[in-house]
């Protein structure tokens, strides 16, 4: 089963989940009259409509590759993020609206006791499935996957305070209770759709993942061979579940084609083996030049014109730039 099969089938859980949660808070809000379990219900509408718009882009990313698209279907899964993201935010707005109104124009709340237990099972499974989300978007590499898991954690967080709120209405009879606890956790719902809304912008627009790079930067350098005399122009872009790739990889001059290929095969087995399958590689070989000798730390060259002055320790800013070859070293 692949990652993005994988993934989709996690997401229809999701949904049907969420579906199911979504008709208990209904009922809560039907049995209590609560405007902060209103405003729960309202935000809940919003995870299943982005439930629903992240299955389908699921599975559109599953799809295969095609001639209209050489690089699969993967991206979609930004534009997934920040539908959701957006409608958190609208959502949280939408929140904050009622809980005023409430304010202006208080109601009594009945059955509080019911309302608190239906809305505290919600929480706990909403919660128990978005760390399951999480978990396996951040194993699969699915920015949807990851961002439904954070809303369903951050609807959770709401409706802790929702439940602390009725709780505290329930003790002490003051409705104005329930409208400040909606007002607060109606501000951690906009600023969690902010944060699925930047990142998925990040994705849209290839921004680059510093963590991810430091990662990749960090197995090379630890695993390099004497053969790799430098490695620069790395960049790595975001499909989805699939990652793309790309450097310059500088190797001895005399070496021909199949001995070139090699050190690109062990280039890629390393990556492979530490970041999963889905990845693709797009290596291009540079021949070393007379400079190279500098940095260069293989033993045994028998055409070496230059003594080794220092050898370099890859990093972020050494490896992704956009230089062909390395400048020659000063002199010590």
């Amino acid at each position: 089963m692949t990652r993005t099969t994988e993934n989709y089938n996690i997401q229809k859980k999701l949904v049907a989940i969420t579906i199911i949660l979504f008709v208990v808070k209904i009922l809560a809000w039907y049995l209590t009259d609560s405007v902060a379990i209103l405003t729960d219900a309202i935000e809940y509408t919003i995870n299943v409509v982005s439930g629903l718009v992240g299955l389908y882009s699921l599975y559109l990313s599953s799809l295969p590759r095609d001639s209209n698209h050489p690089y699969g279907h993967g991206k979609v899964e930004f534009l997934s993020a920040a539908i959701e993201g957006t409608l958190m935010v609208v959502s949280g707005f939408l929140i904050i609206y009622e809980a005023i109104n409430n304010l202006k124009h208080p109601h009594e709340i009945s059955q509080l006791d019911y309302g608190i237990y239906l809305v505290a099972f919600t929480a706990l499974i909403n919660y128990a499935m978005g760390y399951y989300a999480i978990k396996n978007g951040r194993k699969n590499k699915s920015i949807a996957l990851e961002a439904t898991g954070k809303h369903m954690q951050s609807d959770t967080y709401a409706t802790i305070g929702i439940i602390i709120g009725l709780i505290l209405i329930y003790i002490f009879r003051q409705a104005w209770i329930d409208s400040f606890v909606a007002l607060a956790f109606a501000l951690i719902i906009i600023v969690s759709g902010y944060k699925i809304l930047r990142g998925s912008v990040a994705g849209i627009m290839d921004e680059a993942d510093d963590k991810l790079l430091k990662q990749v930067v960090a197995l090379l350098q630890a695993n390099r061979r004497e053969a790799w005399i430098d490695l620069h122009n790395l960049r790595i872009i975001k499909y989805g579940g699939t990652l793309h790739l790309d450097c310059h990889l500088t190797v001895p001059w005399y070496y021909n084609v199949h001995e070139a290929h090699t050190e690109i095969d062990q280039l890629d087995l390393l990556i492979k083996d530490n970041f999963g399958p889905s990845i693709e590689m797009f290596v291009h070989t540079d021949g070393c030049l007379d400079f190279s000798c500098q940095i260069c730390t293989m033993q045994n060259c028998a055409v070496r014109k230059d003594e080794l002055v220092k050898k370099i320790e890859w990093n972020i800013e050494n490896m992704s730039g956009n230089n062909k070859h390395r400048a020659p070293l000063s002199p010590l």
